[in-house]
């Protein structure tokens, strides 16, 4: 049987208290993160992600408003309670290098264990479950110290899971991964988050990875903006290219994804039966800051076919194996 879980925000305001006064990163924030979701918040640097997540998460004091998980006030939840409630997978390398991948993920335990705070046979079996879930139970006896920036995030996402917590929270979880790796873990988390019912709510700068996969996203732009919605809906009523187009980047939302914008300087003739080899040929010539156009009689061209592409220059027609050879014909001197 599924979680119920949620966090619930009405009238939040987040930022900080210093000795020169407040400084408030949003505010008005009232909105829900529902269990069972992926939830991706993602915007530019300095919007105050990081901190929304730590406000969420009562790692951090808020300033105004309130925050209720799974029913209950946050105000309400001690210390201990919060623990088995929410658990935070951040972007830090954990102080455990000589540990084991098994040690550090029974670590999610401490929450339940007894006054001597040692292990037992149940804690051992969740962690071993944790780790199986998440595809790391070979490793279990491997130091921290020798795995591979994805195994260890792993295991970190292995410990929360350990945790036994209802929501889950991770901040920038692809930090530092290649991108095999990156999609990897954000399957991962989209399964964990349909299959346990959970909330699982993270912050990413990896934004084509989040509007493929993220069931909502929360847009936080400068000065506290917040959008809210699944991807293909705020594509739709333009949030998405409000909150990151500028010069040199357009969100396409044929696609959903967005585009680095290169202004061609000039335009080629392109023939060529629609497919593959012809849109990665245009992509090429986009590149390089060429348009791709229909042939005009006595201009520069290039004609895709099956096995080659056939480069007219000069009115001189020569044959290249691949696109890279195609287009240096085409902008270079030979």
């Amino acid at each position: 049987m599924k979680l119920q879980s949620e966090i619930k925000t009405d009238s939040l305001a987040i930022g900080y208290r210093t000795r020169r006064g407040t400084k408030t990163v949003a505010g008005g924030i009232g909105a829900t993160v529902d269990g069972g979701r992926l939830t991706c918040l993602i915007g530019p640097n300095g919007a105050g992600k990081s901190t929304l997540l730590r406000t969420l998460s009562a790692s951090q004091p808020r300033l105004g408003g309130s925050i209720s998980i799974c029913g209950r006030d946050i105000d309400s939840i001690g210390a201990k309670e919060m623990a088995r409630t929410v658990a935070i997978v951040l972007t830090e390398k954990p102080d455990a290098a000589n540990m084991t991948v098994g040690e550090l993920v029974c670590l999610g335990r401490s929450p339940y264990t007894g006054f001597w705070g040692s292990f037992s046979a149940g804690d051992r079996r969740a962690a071993a479950e944790a780790m199986a879930t998440v595809g790391i139970d070979g490793l279990a006896r491997r130091r921290v110290a020798t795995l591979s920036d994805g195994e260890r995030q792993k295991a970190m996402i292995a410990k929360a899971l350990a945790q036994d917590t209802p929501v889950v929270m991770l901040d920038e979880p692809t930090a530092y991964l290649d991108y095999p790796s990156k999609a990897d873990m954000m399957r991962l988390l989209h399964r964990i988050a349909h299959e346990t019912g959970k909330v699982v709510f993270l912050s990413t700068h990896d934004l084509d990875l989040a509007l493929q996969t993220a069931d909502t996203l929360w847009l936080m732009g400068k000065g506290g903006r917040l959008s809210i919605g699944s991807p293909e809906d705020l594509a739709l009523d333009g949030s998405l290219a409000a909150f990151f187009n500028h010069d040199g980047l357009e969100f396409d939302p044929a696609s959903g994804l967005f585009n680095i914008s290169l202004p061609p300087t000039r335009s080629v003739g392109v023939a060529g039966e629609r497919g593959t080899r012809l849109a990665m040929l245009a992509k090429a010539l986009r590149r390089n800051g060429i348009a791709a156009a229909p042939p005009r009689p006595g201009t520069d061209c290039i004609e895709v076919t099956p096995t080659e592409f056939l480069v007219t220059k000069g009115g001189k027609t020569t044959a290249a194996a691949t696109i890279a050879e195609a287009v240096e014909r085409l902008i270079g001197s030979k």
